[in-house]
C-alpha cells in the first residue's frame, strides 16, 4: 500500500468520505459513482475476502499496524492502494462524525446480477420490499447469512445494502450473501414464478397461514417476501403470492420488526 499522512483535506481522492453523516445525499451519490465505504477492519476485511476491489482508505496512528496485519493477507489487492493516516481530529473534520472503529475504506461497488442469474441454483431467498431503514436491511442480510438462505432481492426503492449503516450492521455479511436489486416488481417476481419458487408473503392479511402451517409443508425452492416497516408489503405483493403467512403473536402483539421477522422466519422455513 502506498502510506501517506493525511494533514490536508483538500486532496481529490478524499472526497469519497466527505458528508458521510448525509444519508439522503450518500444513498443517491455512492451508487451514482459507483462505490460504497467499508467501516472498519473486519468489514475491509470481509470485502476483500468478496473480491471487492478498494479505491482508498484513511485510518488512525492506532489502527496502522492492524492494518498492516491484514495487508499481509491480501497483498495484491492492496498493492498500490493509497492509505491516509491522520489523526482522529481530522479524520473527523473530514467525515463529519468520530472514526471509532479506526479505519474507513472507499470500495468498488460490485457489479449485480440479474434476477434469473441470482435464483439459479438457489433454494432459499428473500425479497425486500421498500424497507427503507438500513439497520433494518443489514439485520435482514446478517439473518440470511447466519441462518443459511442463499440469496436477497432488494425492490427498487429498496435501502441500499452496501450503505455504510446497512454493511456495519450485517457484520459485514452483506459482502457474503449474494443480492439483486429489481428494476420493477415484474423483474423479481416473474424470474422466481418462472424458477418454480413458492413465494411466501409475509403480511397480517385475514386469512393468512400461520408460519407453523407453513413450516409444515415442503417447498423444494422458496420465496420469502418481507414488506416495509410501516405498511407492509403492497397489495400487488400480497395478491400474487402462493401464500401469504404470518408469525403467530401474543399480548395484543401484532407483528415483530421485520428484521427480527425474518430471522423468526428463515429460523422456521430452514
Amino acid at each position: 500500500m502506498q502510506w501517506l499522512t493525511l494533514d490536508t483535506l483538500d486532496d481529490v481522492a478524499l472526497k469519497d468520505y466527505t458528508g458521510l453523516t448525509d444519508v439522503a445525499l450518500r444513498s443517491v451519490r455512492e451508487p451514482a459513482e459507483g462505490l460504497y465505504i467499508a467501516e472498519s477492519l473486519k468489514v475491509l476485511s470481509r470485502a476483500l475476502g468478496a473480491g471487492h476491489h478498494p479505491r482508498s482508505i484513511i485510518t488512525t496512528e492506532q489502527w496502522v499496524t492492524p492494518l498492516r496485519d491484514l495487508e499481509a493477507n491480501h497483498e495484491a489487492a492492496l498493492a498500490e492502494i493509497p492509505v491516509y493516516v491522520g489523526s482522529a481530529a481530522i479524520v473527523e473534520q473530514l467525515t463529519g462524525f468520530h472514526v471509532h472503529r479506526g479505519t474507513l475504506a472507499s470500495m468498488t461497488r460490485p457489479t449485480l446480477p440479474d434476477v434469473a442469474s441470482l435464483v439459479k441454483g438457489a433454494r432459499r431467498v428473500v425479497v425486500l420490499e421498500n424497507i427503507v431503514d438500513h439497520t433494518n436491511v443489514g439485520a435482514v442480510f446478517r439473518s440470511v447469512a447466519g441462518l443459511g438462505a442463499d440469496a436477497v432481492i432488494v425492490s427498487p426503492s429498496c435501502a441500499d445494502p452496501l450503505y455504510r449503516r446497512s454493511v456495519r450492521v450485517s457484520m459485514g455479511t452483506v459482502m457474503q450473501v449474494p443480492w439483486t436489486r429489481a428494476t420493477s416488481f415484474d423483474n423479481w417476481r416473474e424470474p422466481l414464478r418462472a424458477a418454480g419458487f413458492h413465494v411466501a408473503a409475509f403480511a397480517l392479511e385475514e386469512g393468512a397461514r400461520s408460519l407453523e402451517d407453513m413450516a409444515a409443508e415442503t417447498h423444494d425452492r422458496l420465496a420469502i417476501v418481507l414488506g416495509t416497516e410501516g405498511e407492509g408489503l403492497s397489495a400487488e405483493a400480497v395478491a400474487s403470492a402462493d401464500s401469504v403467512v404470518c408469525i403467530p403473536m401474543t399480548h395484543g402483539v401484532d407483528s415483530l420488526n421485520v428484521a427480527a421477522a425474518s430471522a423468526v422466519a428463515l429460523w422456521a422455513l430452514r
